[in-house]
């Protein structure tokens, strides 16, 4: 994050490779859950309608207030769990079947559902005789874009250990490298969104407040939330994880390419956030631990 501020003005140039980053780090991630692991359950349901259910009711919510502050809201809810969410759950003594399963079933419906929210909101596609954007068409297009990043990479993980089981071990056995493709990820989106901020003509440092603040409280919301749920269960690290720790590479790059680019400072100041907290957990686990 550090570098992106930093290096603003030139790395926002490598923006364009963003979605090739996304595709390689997921591909990873997916090399590395066997469909036999999967274990769909009813707490995976309940957590699936609350993460799209909030998304809707942020943006309704606050649309009349600021369009660009409801989504900016709604993109951190909607957002998929981060790819390290399973490896944090497991540092802190959760199911690491259970937040691996809603990875994958949490990617699936982002998939489907953004597609929808976008063109709703920021539709871009085809104009009609009457000069309106064709919803379906938008839809479409957003669909396109969106498929080779949250679904080729999952298709293309288990086709490779299928037919390939060579390769599939190699990945699995390089898998620190989504590490360090996620950190330059985080710096080219970081800079991209910094860039934006820096050259925008008419800025609204209230707006831009605003945004970092309601990022703040969504984290320690969704956080809380899946706590909350994840007892009902037994699974509150597990829940926990999956509903606050977000994809947020992902979710800046969404903003910066089908929403408002101001959004993106939602899920920018988000990543801040959520890393505080998990840094905290683990040296509470840790310090518990002895």
């Amino acid at each position: 994050m550090f570098c992106g501020v930093a290096l603003h003005p030139w790395i926002g140039r490598f923006s364009p490779y963003i979605p090739a980053l996304l595709f390689v780090m997921l591909f990873i991630t997916f090399c590395r859950i066997s469909p036999r692991d999967l274990r769909f359950r009813k707490l995976h349901a309940l957590m699936l309608i609350l993460q799209i259910g909030l998304s809707v009711a942020a943006y309704l919510l606050l649309a009349p207030i600021n369009k660009i502050l409801a989504q900016g809201a709604m993109i951190c809810l909607l957002t998929p769990p981060a790819t390290a969410s399973p490896v944090i759950t497991g540092i802190l003594g959760g199911d690491l079947s259970y937040s691996t399963s809603y990875l994958f079933i949490s990617n699936l419906a982002a998939a489907a559902a953004a597609p929808i929210f976008f063109s709703s909101i920021a539709p871009t596609g085809a104009v009609n005789a009457a000069g309106e954007i064709a919803f379906a068409e938008s839809a479409v297009l957003i669909g396109a874009k969106l498929f080779p990043v949250l679904l080729l990479p999952l298709f293309c993980a288990w086709l490779v250990r299928a037919i390939l089981p060579k390769v599939h071990a190699w990945v699995i056995s390089k898998s620190i490298f989504a590490l360090y493709l996620w950190s330059c990820s985080l710096a080219v989106v970081t800079g991209s969104t910094v860039y934006f901020i820096v050259n925008q003509e008419n800025p609204d440092y209230r707006l831009e407040i605003s945004l970092a603040a309601a990022s703040l409280l969504i984290c320690a919301a969704t956080f809380a939330a899946g706590k909350l749920l994840g007892r009902l269960f037994h699974e509150p690290i597990a829940c926990g994880q999956s509903l606050g720790q977000k994809n947020t590479v992902l979710a800046i790059w969404m903003s910066l390419t089908f929403l408002n680019p101001l959004a993106s400072v939602a899920p920018a100041a988000y990543v801040l956030w959520q890393n505080i907290f998990n840094s905290w957990q683990i040296w509470h686990r840790q310090k518990k631990e002895g």
